[in-house]
Parts: structure tokens; C-alpha cells; sequence
């Protein structure tokens, strides 16, 4: 296992400590959450806990099923507790997430926690959102105009190719992704609105004033840091 590896089994176990018996907990995607994923499948074999989980996209379905958590869906239950993993947060623990395509319902299952825990490495800490390019899931006929658009603003958008296939991404939702590189984003939440107001996006990768908790995993040790009130 390599260290960043080592640092992400480490918060995805943190995390997993945190689950309470009887929760609904959000299950967010990514390589880290993979790690939270699993320790909680442990956890609910290992203690008979009595535990719902609620995947935000088909990898963590999937995940999930192997790990023997029992899935529902929102429109069955509230949500107690989510986590996941961030491609970037900074220091009023903004983030920007959508490197796996999924953050269109990672937003809506973390939104609707009652807390919402990010788990990351320490190479996603930012002093400021930027150095990430914001996903933005677009429906596909919007793509020219939206391109436009985000150009207008000062962005620089780019679809997202697939791998291992001819062509772009195409999310869970049959959408496409426009990874657009912003500079030093002063003032996330105003950025996020503004994409969100663009005719023919159904969302962007900017999450600010979400996160209740920040979980991050250093070479020496794991820091947690708390939104202030």
C-alpha cells in the first residue's frame, strides 16, 4: 500500500468509527470513501449493526453490496450522516468535488445529512478553491452554449473524455462534464450559484458551507477540523 493509500485507509476508518447503530448514512464515491465503505461493511458484520447506507452513484452501489451494507434510496429515508471525499477543500472548508462524475447526487445526499464529514489526504488542502477544475454536468445539447458561456466568465472548460472508451464521460444521469479551470476562486458560494443559474447545467462541483467536519490524513498524524459556528 502506498502512503497516500496508507493516509486514506486511515480517515476511511475514522470515519467508519463514527457510525452509529441505527443510522441511515450517505455513502459518498471515490477512492477514499472506498476505504470508509468497507470499514463500515466490517463494522455492521462485526458488531450486527442495524445500519442503511444510501450510494451516491453505481461505484458505491456496488461497493456497498460487497461490503454487505443494505442500500435504500432518499425518497425512502432522512439521512443521519453522510461522508465523503473532496478533490479539493480550503480553509473555511469549501470544497470542490466531481472527479468521479457523481456530484450531482453527491450534493443532494450530502445536503440532506443532518452532518456531513469530508474525508481526504492532506494533498487536497487548499489555502483556496482553484487549483481544481470545477466539474459541471451539463445536459448534452447544452454543450455549445454552456462552453460559451463559461468562457464569457473567465473559465476554461474542457469535456471530460473517457477512458478505455471513444468519447466523452457520461455520468450516472446520462450527462456530459465540463472540467472548467477557474482562477483563485475569492468567493465560492457566489460562483456556485452563478454556474447553477447557466440554462442547461443540473450542477457544479463547488460544495461551500456543506461540510460540518474535515477529516484529513497526514504523513505524522489526522487533523479534524470543525466548521465554526
Amino acid at each position: 500500500m502506498t502512503n497516500m493509500n496508507i493516509l486514506k485507509d486511515n480517515v476511511g476508518r475514522m470515519a467508519a468509527d463514527l457510525i452509529e447503530d441505527g443510522q441511515i448514512v450517505g455513502l459518498g464515491t471515490g477512492s477514499t470513501t472506498h476505504y470508509f465503505i468497507k470499514y463500515l461493511g466490517e463494522r455492521i458484520k462485526n458488531e450486527e449493526l442495524n445500519i442503511l447506507g444510501i450510494p451516491t452513484s453505481y461505484q458505491s452501489l456496488i461497493i456497498a453490496r460487497e461490503a454487505g451494507i443494505n442500500t435504500t434510496t432518499l425518497d425512502e429515508y432522512d439521512i443521519d450522516i453522510a461522508v465523503d471525499g473532496a478533490d479539493e477543500v480550503n480553509h473555511n472548508l469549501d470544497l470542490i468535488k466531481g472527479g468521479g462524475a457523481a456530484h450531482t447526487l453527491e450534493k443532494l445526499v450530502d445536503s440532506s445529512a443532518k452532518q456531513f464529514i469530508v474525508i481526504v489526504d492532506q494533498s487536497k488542502m487548499s489555502d483556496e478553491l482553484g487549483s481544481f477544475p470545477v466539474p459541471i454536468e451539463i445536459i448534452p445539447d447544452a454543450l455549445r452554449i454552456v462552453k460559451k458561456t463559461l468562457i464569457e466568465m473567465g473559465g476554461k472548460p474542457e469535456l471530460r473524455m473517457g477512458m478505455k472508451k471513444d468519447g466523452p464521460v457520461i455520468t450516472d444521469n446520462g450527462n456530459f462534464i465540463l472540467d472548467t479551470k477557474f482562477d483563485i476562486i475569492k468567493n465560492p458560494h457566489q460562483l456556485e450559484t452563478e454556474l447553477n443559474t447557466i440554462p442547461g447545467v443540473l450542477e457544479n462541483g463547488i460544495f461551500s458551507g456543506l461540510a460540518d467536519k474535515v477529516i484529513v490524513g497526514k504523513m505524522s498524524h489526522i487533523d479534524v477540523i470543525n466548521r465554526e459556528d
